[in-house]
């Protein structure tokens, strides 16, 4: 996946873990494969935290956010840009075969 894709501001859909199926809002990098995430909580109930890109579907819609935003910014952000309930809306995934 190109690395100019998971900017801040991106959203993306978990794929993995007990977040499966929400979005969140990337915030800035942590490592080469891993970037620092957010829902915020308040919204969709995803935490703040450390995440695999390789766990994470990168979606078209962006918000316009700084590097290292605090969840009070990101959401206000969401709510600019009218993605509040696109952002809670979870995503299912159906198991092949």
């Amino acid at each position: 996946m190109p690395r100019d894709v998971l900017r801040p501001g991106r959203i993306c859909v978990i794929t993995r873990g007990r977040d499966k199926g929400r979005k969140c809002v990337i915030v800035g990098m942590a490592d080469d494969s891993h970037v620092l995430v957010t829902g915020p909580k308040e919204l969709n109930g995803v935490k703040r935290g450390k995440k695999n890109i390789l766990h994470l579907i990168p979606l078209k819609e962006t918000v316009r956010i700084r590097v290292n935003s605090r969840d009070e910014t990101v959401l206000a952000a969401i709510e600019k840009s009218g993605l509040k309930q696109f952002m809670t809306e979870l995503v299912r995934f159906e198991k092949p075969g």
